[in-house]
């Protein structure tokens, strides 16, 4: 008896697996990063860098404010 649920459970479950892959969406490019680009030079190293280095400014922002309080 037990078989059979688990059975039945699998072949629900995967059916809707199944269903969950999307259509028509472009895939991943196999192609590298063309860096004479410049939109890939922003996009991929730049927009990063100012990132991290806005979020090491907000931290330490962040840190002094807590302490000019005690």
């Amino acid at each position: 008896m037990d078989k059979r649920i688990i059975l039945s459970c699998l072949t629900m479950f995967s059916g809707a697996i199944s269903a969950q892959q999307p259509t028509g969406v472009p895939g991943p490019s196999s192609e590298p990063i063309d860096l004479s680009n410049p939109a890939d030079i922003i996009i991929y190293i730049v927009l990063p860098l100012c990132a991290v280095l806005l979020y090491f400014v907000w931290r330490k922002k962040r840190r002094n404010k807590g302490n000019n309080k005690k």
